[in-house]
């Protein structure tokens, strides 16, 4: 297969296969989960779930919140690890990627599979174009590192969201100071978020720590579209009109015409001449 590969100056038209999301099982729960550690520094707020295992050392909280519910070393935590194990697995192994490298500053990416076999930066801004589709999914395969600049961004338009962007990192990652974060980061090692470091998304760690400095998490949730319902207006019953018999007319006898008699002529007797037994002539 020939591969894609892509300048970190140049914009890319898309990935030669469409990404399919990476279900995270019981992970998906979580907007932080750590294997060895989890320690805080600060203000930091956390909305979602919270969890380590095999670990039990969380510190920082408080003064940090978590909007959500601490599982340290339960079953939960414990299924969490097993399934982010599972969706680090699929991630990295989805086919069809192009390839980046060096630092994803100044791109705009449209959905697809990325890979790098090595290190990855973000200098400035990254933006993900979803291309009007909510359901667009983003999946970057990191061979080793990940480390974003500090007041870095990654921008999401056109539909594209926090809950369908996945970092599969083969070490650890690092996020600068005032950075702007979206997606679920899946690395195999350890997550630091520096100083005010902001995440729409999730930091999950399979075999390191996590470390947050007043560091706002929130897990993503997608946004479904509502289709557009189709108007269709009750049809009117079409009223039949009341048709009223016209009545047969009942014919007028013919009168039968009167015949008066005609009158009955008495003849006129003829005088006879006495005693000659003729008439006048």
């Amino acid at each position: 297969m020939v591969a894609l590969v892509v300048s970190f100056v140049l914009d890319v038209s898309g990935a030669s296969l469409a990404a399919t999301t990476i279900n995270l099982g019981a992970a998906g729960n979580f907007a932080v989960l750590g294997s060895s550690t989890i320690t805080n520094i600060g203000s930091t707020v956390v909305n979602g779930d919270l969890g380590l295992n095999p670990g039990a050392s969380v510190t920082g909280f408080p003064p940090g919140v978590v909007n959500g519910t601490q599982h340290i070393t339960d079953g939960v935590a414990a299924q969490a690890q097993i399934d982010l194990v599972t969706a680090y697995n699929l991630a990295s192994t989805q086919a069809g990627a192009v390839i980046i490298s060096g630092d994803l500053g100044g791109l705009t990416l449209t959905p697809g599979v990325y890979n790098s076999a090595t290190s990855i930066g973000l200098t400035g801004g990254l933006t993900l174009d979803g291309q009007g589709n909510q359901n667009a999914v983003f999946i970057f395969q990191i061979g080793s590192t990940l480390t974003t600049a500090s007041g870095s961004t990654i921008n999401l338009i056109n539909g594209a969201q926090a809950c369908n962007v996945f970092w599969q990192v083969g070490s650890s990652a690092t996020l600068g100071t005032n950075s702007s974060f979206s997606g679920t980061i899946l690395a195999f090692a350890s997550v630091t978020a520096t100083t005010g470091a902001s995440i729409n998304g999730r930091v999950l760690a399979r075999n390191g720590a996590v470390t947050l400095d007043t560091s706002p998490i929130t897990r993503p949730v997608c946004i479904v579209a509502t289709p557009t319902p189709t108007s269709s207006s009750t049809p009117i019953p079409t009223v039949s009109p009341t048709i009223t018999p016209t009545p047969t007319p009942s014919p007028t006898p013919t009168a039968s015409p009167t015949v008066t008699p005609a009158p009955t002529v008495t003849p006129t007797p003829t005088p006879k001449l006495p005693n000659t037994g003729f008439g006048p002539n």
